[in-house]
């Protein structure tokens, strides 16, 4: 296993994160101990989770992937084996993350109850890494998208939730704080209030990244490589389209798309033709297609860790046993062509 450093901190996180949000409707407790048990025999010391999981949200199951990898510590003994990420919501209007039955934002108020939550439900007394799970502040769902539609509405300044979160790092409940779903802007101004009064900084983003969705090159990545903030890519296998099992409309039994029907971002025509060809391309050089997916993610100079999930333990033997891959330039070369004929079909 690779370790690279998280941000500007003194962690080493694994290059492969385990993906803890099927743990609670998809997967079982049970399920969840024996794959955080393969992960670290593994060599994966990056467990992410957050107090919405698990998926899809519901009030009855809100907090279920947090209670489960609590219950994994309590039973090993393992927390300081383990670099743990989770994640408080931004701006919602479900109400069932609150006591008081408020809808969610990004408020001193609840921001420090749901560390306080999810501190119970992990059985833990820090966090290493606390992310904003999506911005306080109305934009785009997919934090670059291809074509922008502006939003108004209310929000938490910046500026406050930087404060916020120095004051939660300052009383030892968080080590680390990062974002996730964010733009270069929001990613930037940050990184600005923090700056200007020394503050603590964000650390990470938390955004998708695929062959499918390589948004975060227009202009994220200079921000992770110049200001040194880590990208945890998420849904590097586009949510597993990019193995092809979903192809022609197919809908395997137990898959996450054929229960939940939440997959509408990679169902359009160009993403099925771009598909087809990554599959072509990795029979072509006698790659995994998981594989070779994950390969590319994992060889970005601004990609600190990728975040896999899996529901069976086949699927996470497989995923993890992508670090051994390499992307020759020739491959690259390949893939480039590919992204440049279907270029991000689904951001």
């Amino acid at each position: 296993m690779e370790y690279r450093r998280l941000g500007r901190t003194d962690l080493k996180v694994s290059l492969i994160c385990l993906g803890t949000m099927t743990w609670g409707q998809q997967n079982t407790e049970a399920d969840g101990h024996a794959q955080m048990d393969y992960a670290l025999d593994q060599g994966v010391n990056f467990f992410d989770t957050a107090e919405l999981y698990s998926i899809p949200p519901r009030a009855e199951t809100q907090g279920s992937t947090e209670r489960i990898i609590g219950s994994w510590f309590k039973a090993r003994g393992a927390r300081d084996k383990v670099i743990l990420a989770t994640k408080v919501v931004g701006r919602s209007e479900n109400t069932w993350f609150r006591d008081d039955g408020s809808p969610a934002e990004l408020s001193r108020r609840q921001i420090e109850e749901a560390i306080d939550k999810s501190l119970k439900r992990l059985q833990t007394d820090y966090i290493d890494l606390n992310q904003i799970h999506w911005p306080d502040r109305p934009m785009p769902w997919g934090s670059n998208p291809t074509i922008y539609r502006h939003q108004e509405g209310d929000s938490h300044p910046i500026a406050e939730t930087v404060e916020i979160m120095t004051d939660l790092v300052k009383a030892g409940k968080i080590r680390h704080f990062g974002l996730s779903n964010e733009s270069a802007w929001g990613a930037m101004t940050f990184l600005k209030h923090a700056e200007a009064k020394g503050m603590a900084r964000v650390q990470s983003i938390q955004n998708a990244y695929s062959l499918l969705n390589r948004t975060y090159e227009v202009a994220l990545a200079e921000v992770s490589l110049r200001e040194t903030v880590s990208l945890l890519a998420y849904s590097p296998l586009a949510q597993g389209f990019l193995t092809g099992k979903y192809l022609d409309g197919a809908r395997p039994p137990g898959a996450r798309t054929t229960l939940f029907n939440r997959s509408q971002r990679y169902e359009n025509p160009t993403a099925e033709a771009a598909i087809r060809k990554y599959l072509a391309l990795a029979r072509e050089f006698n790659l995994d297609p998981a594989q070779m997916a994950l390969a590319f993610v994992n060889s970005r100079p601004f990609v600190t860790s990728s975040i896999i999930g899996a529901t069976k333990m086949e699927q996470l033997k497989t995923d993890i046993a992508s670090v051994a891959v390499t992307i020759t330039p020739e491959l690259e070369k390949r893939i480039n062509a590919i992204h440049v004929e279907h270029c991000n079909p689904c951001p």
